[in-house]
């Protein structure tokens, strides 16, 4: 039997983000819906991948120690301003505009 830790080692990224969306809706991709102890197993496992894989330091992630990351808002901010590059910049530019009878 393998371990959990070999587990998520070797997991594709397409089952982290399916098991992420069983977590977030509530029912799996067929439509059925998690039991409470499905979904908290679930729960674990994506935040297990999270710490394990994914070194995020996003506002309230699991860290690589298993901390929960938890960043004030201007913490936040400077994060966002920050922002690399190939990040779109429209220099004031509209994206698409509409009327309110269009909505």
């Amino acid at each position: 039997m393998k371990d959990i830790n070999e587990v998520i080692q070797q997991m594709p990224v397409e089952v982290y983000e399916r098991l992420v969306s069983a977590v977030e809706l509530g029912k799996w991709e067929d439509g059925s819906v998690l039991t409470d102890e499905q979904r908290a197993s679930t729960q674990q496992v994506v935040m297990l991948y999270q710490a394990k894989k994914l070194h995020q330091t996003d506002h309230f992630t699991i860290g690589q120690e298993g901390q929960i990351n938890e960043l004030s808002k201007a913490q936040l901010k400077k994060q966002f301003k920050a922002q690399p590059d190939d990040v779109a910049d429209f220099k004031g530019e509209s994206i698409a505009a509409f009327k309110n009878e269009e909505l």
